[in-house]
């Protein structure tokens, strides 16, 4: 075995894409923290437990997990910092009104999320707590579509989505928790001939028309003619009313950001904890979520403290790939001299401009090229100046 092989999905980040990867966390966490999200920085282990907290046993196994050689007990590296940020904010800051935090850093997964996905994202996201309205969503979303636009994604496809549709339905007809598990994961995984035999299960619990529209969630994905045909077609249960309203309502907002909006009322990603409107922004060249979030008001309790939260996260490494980076800046090559203040202050001078001075060491005049300067600090009549190379 070659010792410098790393394991399958984990890569080493090179300079280019690593500069352009760290400039880009920059400025979107910069315009998060003028949107007055406060930045976190929870760890990367922890106990299971807490990782596991709210999100429902979904990152149960997506968790790299080990035993803690001081207490016993068994720890995991975070597979998604959502549950740390609920964390900090249910057990930590305490406060009573708006907290809005932000966070960037690696997650692990034992698998990748998809073909072409690392197992070690650059997660960064923004989560906002205390606020149980429209307007909270409505930031959140916009501040998402904000953070993509800075981060070069200029063609961006929302896709919108509420879970209390499919929990209206449960609700209205009153269907058992087993079966709610069943009729989820037959949507989830888009088998229609599966959906087909449950509904046939509810002739005796429930009525034709809940029957119909469990069968058409699936069919009921497009652009805002969705929400008419929905009106029509679902059961006029007050949790689905309300919720087709706040998709129309937000995306009247949200139109103008993106270059086209759709609905699907069939998404159940993250059923287990959402509570409310769920988003994914999709790029032209990659076939998965390039950001994801949604409303999540439930989470809080096991630290507790149940807050209404909504917020969104991205994978940095994964939008890196979909933008071209630009070359690596190159440097100004200055000689080694000892001793020589005069050199000494200007290369500070320049370093303290932002630009890259590169100090040839002796001994390897011959590898310049190496050093990637296309520039020169040379002495002419006591000045040193800045010539090519």
């Amino acid at each position: 075995m070659r010792n410098w092989l790393l394991p399958e999905y984990i890569e080493d980040i090179l300079p280019a894409e690593a500069l352009a990867i760290e400039a880009t966390r920059r400025r979107v966490l910069d315009r998060m923290l003028v949107h007055g999200y406060q930045l976190v920085e929870p760890p990367m282990l922890e106990y299971v437990e807490s990782l596991l907290s709210g999100s429902g046993g979904d990152l149960d196994l997506r968790m790299f997990k080990v035993v803690d050689q001081l207490s016993g007990r068994m720890m995991a590296l975070r597979a998604d910092m959502t549950p740390q940020a609920a964390r900090i904010d249910a057990h930590l800051l305490n406060r009573n009104g708006v907290t809005r935090l932000c966070y960037a850093g690696s997650v692990l997964h034992t698998v990748p999320s998809g073909l072409t996905r690392t197992r070690e994202p650059l997660q960064i996201g923004a989560e906002l707590y205390g606020h149980v309205g429209l307007e909270s969503d409505l930031e959140i979303q916009q501040l998402m579509l904000r953070s993509l636009s800075i981060a070069g994604i200029t063609q961006i496809h929302l896709d919108l989505g509420h879970v209390a549709v499919f929990r209206g339905l449960v609700k209205g007809a009153g269907i058992s928790n087993e079966l709610e598990t069943q009729l989820f994961c037959a949507l989830q995984s888009k088998d229609i001939s599966g959906l087909r035999d449950l509904c046939d299960q509810l002739d005796k619990i429930t009525d034709k028309k809940v029957r119909h529209a469990l069968m058409l969630l699936p069919e009921l994905y497009g652009d805002k003619k969705i929400l008419e045909d929905a009106r029509k077609l679902l059961p006029d249960f007050p949790e689905i009313q309300t919720a087709l309203n706040e998709l129309e309502s937000v995306a009247s907002e949200l139109s103008p950001l993106v270059d086209t909006l759709s609905f699907d009322l069939a998404d159940l990603r993250g059923y287990q904890y959402h509570t409310g409107m769920v988003f994914a922004a999709y790029a032209k060249g990659c076939p998965n979520a390039v950001a994801l979030g949604g409303r999540y008001d439930e989470i809080g309790k096991a630290f507790g403290r149940s807050r209404p939260a909504t917020g969104f996260s991205m994978d940095l490494r994964e939008l890196s790939g979909l933008v071209k980076p630009a070359p690596y800046p190159k440097g100004v090559l200055a000689s080694y001299k000892k001793s020589d203040k005069s050199l000494d202050k200007e290369i500070e001078r320049l370093r303290s401009e932002g630009q890259i001075v590169v100090i040839n060491l002796s001994g390897h005049q011959n590898d310049q090229d190496a050093l990637d300067c296309d520039r020169q600090l040379v002495m002419d009549q006591g000045v040193w100046k800045i010539e090519k190379i």
